[in-house]
């Protein structure tokens, strides 16, 4: 079969790769229909991350039609399935938990030892991400393996289209648990640091948690166009100063909650964040938290911080005496996908919550490597990218027109 693949560094091809098999009796196998480039995918991308190998299959967000089940699987050939991002047994201390991402049996022992070390205990294990959270190949390919089949995939009723319900995999639900995390009470006024994907979802969802006001920070006019459509207050961190801003806008009193969606790679020209690159790139590092810092100081005394962007190791100048002496509430995670998948394809179902309005481009997977550079390169024009592996090299669908200047 044909899969997307990494090679290093801002390297990354499609290579023909062995099909994949069924391994143990919970396993099914699964044609693609449609995988997307995550915004977590740019960490393996820029190389952030560690424990990749050249060869490994990339993808998290996937979803297609069931060809192939094991004797112990509950699905069903022919069924048309999502899957969540997060490989979870069902069975474990933190599966009997719901939180499935931290599943202490989906992570094989010669990879979770080093995670262990890492992280202090062990990883959960995820699709396409690493061999510290197991090594398993990804969806972005022809066909996928899926262990625990049983436990994870969300099946779709008949006449769905892929876009309606494919980021049921990941980044909607990542998006409602930062919502979740932010313990949202009616009339609040939240700040979203990252318009990308999550950001995105993790307003709309705070507004259907009860949220009054919602503050999106970004730099990108199309994600702000897309963020300001979806009901919030704009703020381009490149015209004002963000902490100003937002004091101004609550009265000094500052947000009741506030999400980082951006991670491990902010931008900006801020001091911090200058020192933080030069030590990312020179190795001496291995984040730049410079939108967390923003968020955590914004933070009205007494509120809550959720932290749904992705990092990877230990953060300098973190302000923790800060986070201390205003009181401040801290939740943080990978997703607990599978605690939620029901709810949310009811949603979605019920027009509650709308997912396809942030695709911008459909692709083959024989441009994947081009899909990459401009997902990297060009995130105002490329908001989201799905890979429908049944497109031909060059038929690059473009979905909707772009914003340069927000309303």
């Amino acid at each position: 079969m044909r899969a997307v693949t990494w090679h290093g560094r801002h390297d990354v091809r499609v290579d023909t790769v062995p099909d994949p098999e069924i391994v143990n009796p919970r396993d099914a196998i699964i044609r693609i229909t449609s995988t997307a480039i995550c915004g977590s995918d740019l960490h393996l991308y820029d190389g952030y991350i560690p424990g990749m190998r050249a060869g490994d299959i990339l993808g998290h967000e996937n979803m297609g039609e069931v060809v192939e089940v094991g004797p112990k699987s509950t699905l069903k050939k022919g069924q048309k399935v999502v899957i969540p991002f997060t490989i979870s047994c069902g069975e474990c201390f933190f599966c009997q938990k719901q939180q499935f991402s931290a599943c202490d049996n989906s992570n094989p022992s010669e990879t979770s030892d080093a995670s262990e070390v890492l992280m202090g205990h062990a990883m959960g294990a995820a699709f396409g991400y690493a061999h510290l959270t197991g090594g398993y190949a990804g969806g972005q390919a022809e066909y996928l393996r899926v262990p625990y089949s049983d436990v994870g995939p969300i099946v779709i009723p008949d006449g769905i289209e892929d876009d309606q319900v494919l980021f049921l995999s990941d980044i909607l639900p990542t998006g409602w648990m930062a919502a979740e995390n932010a313990m949202i009470e009616p009339g609040d006024t939240v700040a979203v640091w990252g318009c990308g994907p999550v950001g995105l979802f993790a307003i709309q969802s705070a507004f259907i948690m009860g949220a009054h006001r919602v503050i999106a920070i970004d730099h990108y006019p199309t994600r702000l166009e897309l963020a300001k459509q979806l009901g919030a207050d704009i703020l381009d961190y490149n015209e004002v100063d963000v902490r100003a801003a937002l004091n101004e806008m609550t009265g000094g009193i500052g947000p009741d909650a506030v999400i980082d969606c951006v991670g491990m790679e902010s931008h900006g020209m801020a001091i911090d964040n200058v020192l933080d690159t030069v030590k990312a790139h020179t190795f001496l590092g291995t984040e730049r938290p410079h939108a967390l810092r923003q968020a955590i100081l914004a933070c009205r005394k007494g509120g809550r911080v959720s932290i749904p962007g992705v990092y990877g190791g230990f953060a300098d100048k973190f302000p923790l005496g800060q986070m201390m002496e205003k009181g401040l509430t801290v939740k943080s995670g990978q997703t607990h996908v599978q605690k939620y998948s029901k709810q949310l394809l009811d949603m979605i179902l019920e027009g509650k919550i709308n997912t396809t309005f942030l695709v911008s481009h459909h692709a083959g997977l024989e441009d994947a490597p081009d899909m990459y550079r401009h997902w990297h390169d060009d995130q105002n024009e490329y908001t989201k990218i799905v890979l429908k592996p049944g497109l031909e090299k060059g038929e690059v669908e473009t979905l909707r027109e772009f914003a340069h200047e927000p309303a």
